[in-house]
């Protein structure tokens, strides 16, 4: 199931969001243009390394370019491959702009830094040896998913969902496409920890984090489980 719109206008235009998927694409578009030995030393100097942050283990004087610490953020706009980013990014799109127009645009720039700390702090905590780098910006995503759905449950989403070879596309309850993605980390995070390159725990963390922060950093006047009816599209001049 892959979203692909949502029906639900904003009021500001969302810069953070937008300034976010550039900085995220910039990168990658330099990513690329890199060797690929090259390429796996940025990993390993720029990406976060939860054995290296707790102190287990440790970095070539080469690679060690910058501090664990510093590594967390980093971390947040390297990705590994076209489908990588493009995931992200369209996630990001579609949700980060109702979180920001619920936070403003500063309190929504610290609070994706602060997720994305969040969940690679659970990712670490989760597997301590790892020295695998971890690099992408799903653990923040997940943290703006989390936000989203506490704010706006009933929010249409349309979705294509794979039949074979052909795509059907349908509108359901934001609730239920961020659920179902909650539930399918916690299941894959529990029978696939550490396999396939992937940090479910980072999602996990990311979009407890979100919804926990969210009411801190959404403005005054602004409803948790907002189920009041949304527009099937964007009113002129809308952002969404």
């Amino acid at each position: 199931m892959i979203p692909l719109h949502d029906d639900n206008p904003t009021t500001i235009r969302p810069w953070v969001t937008i300034g976010l998927i550039v900085t995220c694409v910039l990168v990658f578009l330099w990513e690329i243009g890199r060797p690929e030995q090259e390429l796996a030393e940025i990993f390993y100097s720029f990406g976060f390394i939860p054995a290296v942050w707790l102190g287990e283990a440790s970095l070539a004087p080469a690679l060690a370019s910058v501090s664990p610490e510093t590594t967390i953020v980093t971390s947040m706009f390297l990705h590994g491959g076209f489908l990588h980013l493009g995931g992200n990014m369209l996630y990001l799109w579609i949700f980060g702009n109702n979180v920001e127009d619920a936070m403003g645009h500063v309190r929504f720039a610290v609070f994706y830094l602060l997720c994305g700390v969040a969940a690679a702090l659970t990712q670490a905590y989760q597997d301590p040896g790892s020295t695998v780098p971890m690099v992408g910006a799903s653990g923040a995503i997940g943290g703006v998913l989390g936000a989203y759905f506490l704010l706006h449950p009933i929010a249409r989403v349309l979705v294509a969902v794979p039949l074979g070879i052909i795509f059907w596309t349908m509108r359901i309850p934001a609730y239920f496409v961020l659920g179902l993605w909650f539930v399918f980390q916690l299941v894959l995070g529990g029978v696939a920890s550490g396999e396939g390159g992937v940090a479910y725990w980072a999602h996990i963390g990311g979009f407890l984090a979100g919804a926990f922060l969210l009411l801190v950093f959404k403005r005054r006047g602004v409803p948790i489980w907002d189920t009041t009816p949304k527009p099937r599209a964007p009113k002129r001049g809308s952002w969404s």
